[in-house]
């Protein structure tokens, strides 16, 4: 699923791994593909209710496959959607209850408002988190997982304990769109070290100009909500 810029995670990550050093080859995976064996990096974005309906049969069949990459420190980002059914389970504000593939330890419901607007979080590895939520889903943590941030500004996963987004192991989940990681190098460095370190036993990162990318987290984070 891809909406609201998600496709931009995945390109930061293909251009920040160039400037790194490293030679990328990118996989697109669709519902009814065969999932590679061999992966590095896992991406995934947003999408409605019905978007999530026609994957969630696919993304089952596969979620055992997904669960041990995790397991192994596979680097994931799920945003959005997919942020949801990596949980187990989505139950729409019209009663449909979309199962997920339990490999966050979370659990969401249709709230009745829209929790829409630029958002600021605080996260004690990534510093300030800027992003744009557009969700009607409340997701609640469990005890296997914790939280991306704190929110200082905007709604978070429910809008009542401050928490935004869920990390298990090496997999963040998280409803900030925008895309994220083009205005948050700091995760997407994090992902690439991750995966580097996982593959090749070590990470030697090159020196990377964010000029822009300060630029943008700058005006972004003082847009009013």
């Amino acid at each position: 699923m891809n909406i609201y810029g998600d496709w931009g995670n995945t390109l930061t990550l293909k251009r920040r791994l160039e400037w790194h050093g490293y030679t990328v080859k990118l996989l697109e995976y669709n519902a009814g593909d065969t999932f590679p064996d061999n992966v590095d990096i896992i991406v995934g974005g947003g999408g409605q209710d019905s978007g999530q309906t026609r994957i969630g049969n696919d993304l089952l069949g596969i979620g055992k496959k997904l669960r041990h990459l995790a397991d192994d420190g596979v680097p994931m980002l799920m945003v959005c959607g997919l942020y949801q059914l990596f949980g187990h389970f989505f139950k729409t504000k019209d009663g449909e209850t979309i199962q997920g593939i339990g490999l966050l330890d979370i659990t969401t419901t249709g709230g009745d408002k829209r929790l829409i607007g630029n958002i600021v979080t605080q996260s004690d590895q990534f510093g300030l988190i800027i992003g744009y939520e557009n969700h009607s889903g409340l997701t609640q943590l469990g005890e296997n997982v914790v939280p991306l941030g704190t929110v200082i500004r905007g709604a978070g996963n429910n809008n009542q304990d401050a928490h935004e987004g869920a990390r298990y192991n090496n997999v963040i989940g998280t409803y900030l769109h925008g895309s994220i990681l083009p205005k948050n190098p700091a995760i997407a460095d994090w992902l690439i070290e991750q995966a580097a370190v996982r593959k090749y036993g070590e990470f030697q990162p090159s020196v990377i100009d964010d000029r822009f990318a300060d630029l943008a987290r700058d005006v972004a984070g003082r847009r009013p909500r």
